[in-house]
């Protein structure tokens, strides 16, 4: 399948961090705006190629980034500029489906409120979704080496209906169990929200464990090291521990980000990592880019990575497609209205067309 047929194919992408999207020339313009002297370089080159964390080599060191990006998202108009672009460059990728997730409590260092925070996100993903008719929703993140993640919760709450449509636990997953929050996993789904919790990316099934049993996590964040409770042999999943095989009896979708774990140190390249054999085994995967910018990554990128190492085809990708959608956690009568208006048509005729 060639480039532009992947990227003219409709995708659907549940794990993609607003802070970890933006365009280059706008984290200029909007440091100049905000007098915010901290970035490592200040032209365009120079700092497309510092934020490309490729050789990061860890989570940790991958997520020193983000001090900048967050640091120029501080004042509403900046917030709504951020989310308008993220949504519009995501559409121009043939994404017809996408939750943005994002750290309100991060954006009030200048003044705002949490409040003010959410609408003004709201507000551009709005604005691209009348212009470009993508259908998004956002997910409210706390982080796990913090402790506001109740306050986080009762936030995305008072938004549920509104925009907000789940919660998820990120930061660092080592040394941070995510039953620590249990009490604002909670308070989220008994008030409307998704639950999705970064588990099995920095840390091993134990943490997925942790994220399903105790949180009742309904989608994993990554989860790629499910893999580390599998037998393998020549290539192909051949025996379940008891955590790998209550993710893929209970169908838990898994949110898989390929390239991000490569830059992270998880796998050591993408034609080695499991997305293929987690497929083969009838986990519910879904293929996502994490961090636009620090990952110099697509969708299409993800989808092609996916054609060439993993041997996907059209059905591969229809299937992924599909399942995000269904995995999603926004307004069902619009989900399947994409599925069955524009989803399932167009991979009908990439199927015939090959």
């Amino acid at each position: 399948m060639d480039r532009e047929l992947l990227r003219s194919l409709p995708k659907a992408l549940l794990h993609d961090h607003l802070d970890g999207g933006l365009r280059v020339d706008t984290v200029l313009d909007l440091a100049d705006e905000l007098g915010y002297r901290g970035l490592p370089c200040t032209d365009a080159a120079g700092l497309t190629a510092w934020f490309d964390q490729g050789e990061s080599g860890s989570l940790a060191r991958y997520l020193e980034a983000f001090a900048h990006t967050v640091a120029v998202m501080q004042t509403a108009p900046a917030l709504e500029r951020v989310a308008y672009e993220a949504a519009v460059d995501l559409a121009a990728d043939g994404v017809v489906y996408a939750e943005l997730r994002y750290a309100p409590f991060l954006h009030v260092a200048r003044g705002l409120s949490p409040e003010a925070v959410v609408e003004a996100v709201q507000a551009g993903l709005d604005r691209a979704h009348q212009e470009s008719g993508i259908v998004t929703g956002t997910i409210v993140v706390a982080l796990r080496h913090l402790r506001d993640s109740e306050d986080v919760a009762r936030l995305g709450a008072r938004f549920a209906g509104a925009g907000v449509i789940g919660f998820d636990l990120a930061g660092p997953e080592l040394g941070n169990p995510a039953d620590e929050h249990v009490t604002a996993c909670r308070y989220a789904r008994e008030n409307g929200l998704g639950l999705t919790i970064h588990a099995g990316e920095a840390d091993g099934p134990h943490s997925i464990w942790r994220a399903r049993a105790r949180c009742g996590a309904q989608r994993l964040g990554h989860g790629v090291r499910i893999i580390e409770d599998a037998t393998v042999e020549d290539g192909e999943i051949v025996a379940l521990g008891g955590v790998a095989r209550v993710v893929l009896d209970h169908r838990v979708p898994l949110e898989l980000c390929p390239t991000s774990n490569v830059d992270t140190g998880v796998c050591p390249d993408v034609a080695r990592h499991p997305l293929g054999m987690l497929h083969r085994a009838g986990f519910a995967l879904t293929l996502n880019t994490d961090n636009r910018l620090m990952s110099a990554v697509s969708l299409t990128d993800e989808f092609a990575n996916a054609v060439e190492h993993h041997a996907f085809g059209p059905c591969d990708l229809e299937d992924v497609t599909v399942r995000a959608i269904e995995a999603g956690f926004g307004d069902w009568p619009a989900r399947r209205g994409l599925i069955e208006k524009i989803v399932r048509p167009a991979y009908r005729a990439a199927r015939e067309g090959t």
